[in-house]
């Protein structure tokens, strides 16, 4: 059958998922079309379903949802829920595929879907998504002998029980916490988190509102922590945590309502994993703190660094059975969730910690954090490899080691640096950490300078700590 006369803008296809504006290139044809591809490129017998809170959800997951059963295939309806909650479902009830309804961090006229296999195995273009978007283009879809059937399930109580599985709760201190939900997500299962831990809640923006009435559900960006930061030392909590619009990825705060970068969580995790788990091995991106592979070591683990990017990280965590995986950019994955990313029990394995510790987070961060990160800045340039060449070239006869596992890193002792390309867009960017504050100042006021020759524009850092 061929329902070509619906178009489907191919570029909605990105690297990862499906993005797109709902109303302009995204809309509920579109997305029956994708459920149709997706049913008949898997060949599975039944497809998972999640979805968000944002407003164009339930209309995108009704398409969907018939779209997969007019290709003969059952439909799981998951209804809302968050991405690892999506992961999870697929992992414990061995669901051949699922597809989770979200633009995660994106502002509220964004809609797209995410894919997986069994036992939560991303699909991206190179791994699938592009059959899927060629199918949905041109809508040569096989007629079915016979209709699939939708079918309800909620797993919010199970996923709440599995996330809990990775402490002892009974070691959890009443700690006071905030919890900014950015009215995504999070607002949904963070309360059913918290009646099973003895703590004090105080919740922010729990209210599920695809408009974001608040702030952006994008933590990464510090303007959007402002929030929990205030409300941490307004109230004297113990620590706080943000989560982005599907609620995978974490930022904590501490006591002093001060920023952790990922670096320091993935360092703090570490920690309790290793101490657990002797001799494990974790993995980490090459533009994670060099404090993190410093404690690993220290502490008899592994450490293993990737390239930037999920589905590289949880192809090496399978290959090497890595108990741990972590990301600069709050994506924390963990081998007993299907190697799949949850910042819910990321969060839930620092809470252990500083319950055990007895300690403020800060000083169980202070002993590991050996370096003054610069955040990742972008710098916006006409010729990607040339300015790759051109910095390697200007940088590389003082230094103690050069790599190019993704773009280039180079090592100085006391600092390091790595520029790497955007996948999507015509930019570098920039990571740099050296020992001291006003070293890392001046190292990066120096890259800055070596770009401005050429025109390059630097954006925002995301989680610059400048």
């Amino acid at each position: 059958m061929n329902t070509a006369s619906v178009p489907v803008d191919p570029t909605i296809f990105k690297a990862y998922d499906v993005r797109g504006i709902y109303g302009e290139n995204l809309n509920d044809e579109v997305a029956y079309r994708i459920g149709r591809a997706a049913a008949q490129y898997l060949q599975v017998p039944e497809i998972a379903v999640g979805r968000d809170m944002r407003n164009s959800s339930p209309q995108l997951a009704a398409a969907l949802l018939r779209g997969i059963t007019d290709q003969g295939v059952n439909a799981i309806d998951l209804g809302m829920t968050t991405t690892d909650g999506l992961y999870f479902a697929v992992g414990k009830f061995n669901y051949p595929a699922g597809i989770m309804i979200t633009a995660s961090h994106n502002p509220g006229k964004y809609n797209g879907l995410k894919f997986c296999r069994a036992q939560a195995f991303p699909i991206s273009l190179e791994s699938g998504l592009a059959d899927i978007r060629d199918l949905a283009v041109s809508g040569n879809f096989s007629e079915p002998s016979s209709k699939g059937q939708a079918i309800k399930r909620d797993i919010s109580d199970d996923y709440v029980k599995h996330a809990l599985s990775f402490i002892d709760v009974n070691k959890v201190r009443p700690l006071k916490v905030v919890i900014d939900a950015g009215n995504g997500m999070a607002g949904l299962i963070m309360a059913k988190v918290f009646q099973h831990l003895p703590c004090e809640l105080v919740p922010l923006y729990f209210e599920l509102d695809g408009n974001f009435p608040n702030h952006p559900a994008s933590p990464i960006e510090p303007e959007n922590m402002v929030d929990v930061q205030k409300k941490v030392r307004e109230v004297g909590a113990d620590l706080g945590a943000a989560f982005d619009g599907d609620a995978d990825r974490m930022f904590p705060v501490d006591e002093h309502g001060d920023l952790v970068d990922g670096s320091m969580v993935i360092a703090s995790v570490s920690n309790s994993l290793l101490h657990k788990f002797p001799g494990s091995t974790i993995l980490y991106n090459l533009i994670v703190s060099k404090s993190v592979p410093e404690l690993i070591n220290k502490l008899g683990g592994k450490a293993v660094r990737t390239r930037v990017g999920h589905s590289y990280i949880k192809a090496e965590m399978r290959k090497l059975n890595g108990i741990f995986g972590g990301e600069h950019s709050g994506h924390f994955y963990f081998r007993d969730n299907w190697y799949a990313d949850s910042g819910l029990i990321a969060f839930l394995i620092m809470l252990e910690l500083v319950s055990v510790e007895n300690k403020p987070l800060s000083e169980l961060l202070k002993p590991l954090d050996h370096g003054v990160r610069s955040g990742e800045i972008n710098s916006t340039v006409s010729d990607v490899q040339g300015k790759l060449h051109a910095l390697e070239e200007h940088f590389s006869k003082n230094a103690q080691s050069v790599d190019h596992l993704d773009g280039i890193t180079l090592d100085f002792g006391d600092w390091w640096f790595n520029v790497r390309p955007s996948n999507t867009e015509p930019l570098l960017r920039l990571n740099l950490e050296a020992n001291s504050r006003e070293l890392m100042e001046q190292k990066r006021e120096r890259g800055a300078r070596f770009h401005s020759p050429v025109g390059a524009r630097l954006q925002k850092s995301s989680r610059a700590t400048i």
